[in-house]
């Protein structure tokens, strides 16, 4: 069965309705056609719509080019709502960053926070993209890289899929981590990417969201705790920039638990 399923989210909203009645819930709207041109050729939007599969781990499912455009929507309207001062999380899929501007793989197919960060930028504002999912945010490097006033971090497992995200350079800074790696090395390589973001001092910042760094995911090799998921949302809210945070993966069990223990952290309450 592929990991990346429905209830990875039926699950995780139950939990998180339960767990914070207080919290205020926004169903999203497609992203525009226009909007989604900023990241995407028309030929992958067309290519989304009709079989045959796009890769193995990339299928064609009928309908799933609207769950495409629903998720950069509400990646979209997470920014907007961080622009004006809320906290946003985008709780929603298919995950994005492996997405390339031509190319749908790895679970993704249109690269939702991309879109996001060049909608924002479009309008003159510095945008860092943070990813700590446990995969190197290809898609994202791939449209992002050398565009002004924007920056992309990544921490992610090395050797390990796709395979990429071994080099930096101008605004791409990749921090490759082995497999198995203890966590509070892990974790210490997180802390010198975030240093990194806010060293660009970005007028907004999204987080690539991915919780499949923590030990019991079934498809990587690493070792953070739910606890680290925290401190994680910890930082985000004492680094006090406007930030919204899109979920990528995440295929464990525990997901509904680690979300929680990530946004709890960045306090979500109004």
């Amino acid at each position: 069965m592929r990991p990346e399923q429905p209830a990875r989210i039926l699950r995780s909203h139950a939990h998180l309705q339960a767990a914070h009645p207080t919290w205020t819930w926004r169903l999203p709207t497609p992203a525009p056609e226009e909007i989604l041109a900023l990241a995407h050729p028309p030929a992958l939007l067309q290519r989304l719509g009709h079989g045959p599969d796009l890769d193995e781990d990339t299928p064609y499912f009928p309908g799933i080019r609207e769950h495409a455009c629903r998720a950069a929507g509400a990646a979209l309207k997470a920014a907007q709502l961080a622009q004006s001062g809320e906290k946003a999380f985008s709780l929603m899929r298919p995950p994005g960053h492996h997405a390339t501007r031509t190319q749908a793989m790895g679970f993704c197919y249109l690269n939702s926070i991309a879109i996001a960060a060049l909608h924002v930028a479009a309008a003159g504002a510095k945008v860092a993209v943070w990813d700590f999912d446990a995969h190197h945010g290809n898609g994202t490097e791939d449209i992002l890289r050398g565009r002004p006033g924007l920056f992309f971090a990544s921490v992610h497992q090395y050797p390990g899929y796709p395979g990429t995200g071994t080099a930096s350079a101008g605004n791409i800074a990749n921090f490759p981590v082995a497999p198995h790696t203890p966590r509070e090395q892990h974790l210490a390589v997180l802390a010198r990417s975030w240093e990194t973001v806010q060293a660009f001092q970005p007028d907004l910042v999204l987080v690539s969201a991915g919780f499949d760094a923590y030990v019991g995911d079934p498809i990587t090799q690493m070792s953070l705790e739910t606890a680290d998921f925290a401190e994680l949302g910890h930082w985000l809210r004492q680094g006090g920039r406007p930030a919204a945070a899109i979920l990528e993966g995440g295929y464990s069990a525990d997901l509904p638990q680690l979300i929680d223990a990530f946004l709890s952290a960045w306090n979500l309450e109004p």
